[in-house]
This record gives C-alpha cells, sequence and structure tokens, in this order.
C-alpha cells in the first residue's frame, strides 16, 4: 500500500527545508537576487541544492524568476506576495528563536547534565 502525502505537508517540507527556509530569509527584505548572490549569501549550499530549492519555491508559487534577454543572461529571484507572506512568518519565528536562545540554551544544558 502507497501512502500519498497530503499537500499541505508537502508545502510545509519545502518551505521549512533546511534551504528553503534560508532562501525565503534573504529574499525577505524585498530585493530581487541574482543567482549569484544567493550562493554567496547562503555560503554552504552548493549550486545544485539552491538550484533545486529555488525551482521547488518557484513551483509552489513563493518565488519569482526573472529572465533578462541579455547576453550574458540575467536572472534575478524575488517573492512573489505569497512568498513575502510565509517568508514573513518565518522571519518572526527567527526572532522568537533569537529571543528565547538563552532560556532553550539553559534547558539543553539541564537536560545534558541529567
Amino acid at each position: 500500500m502507497q501512502v500519498t502525502m497530503c499537500p499541505e505537508r508537502a508545502i510545509m517540507e519545502h518551505v521549512t527545508s533546511r534551504w528553503g527556509v534560508l532562501v525565503l530569509n534573504a529574499l525577505s527584505n524585498g530585493e530581487a537576487w541574482r543567482f549569484s548572490e544567493l550562493r554567496r549569501e547562503l555560503e554552504l549550499a552548493s549550486e545544485k541544492m539552491l538550484t533545486q530549492t529555488l525551482r521547488t519555491l518557484e513551483r509552489d508559487g513563493f518565488v519569482h524568476r526573472e529572465v533578462y534577454p541579455v547576453i550574458p543572461p540575467h536572472v534575478e529571484y524575488s517573492l512573489t506576495p505569497l512568498g513575502k507572506g510565509a517568508a514573513n512568518h518565518l522571519v518572526a519565528l527567527a526572532h522568537w528563536i533569537a529571543a528565547n536562545q538563552p532560556e532553550v540554551t539553559q534547558a539543553q544544558e539541564r537536560y545534558d547534565a541529567s
């Protein structure tokens, strides 16, 4: 028997994947980014992983890909209105994590000591 994933879960996995979160966070400043700029920003992301993540987020309607007909090719990525909504929630979560990090670290230390 094959178990199919519900659409919401698949979208959640795309948005909350390691690279999905980082791409949405980088693009959340409202500017358009070139691929090479995103690659530098996300230092550890391979070209292949960044390409896959951008394609997935574009397919889901979170990222807009603009291709300019120049030589060499010029491509920019930005958030769609849907992507901005998702990014706002991720940025809020990131702020919450930063504000509560000391408490989480203390809980981890207490757990590790027991």
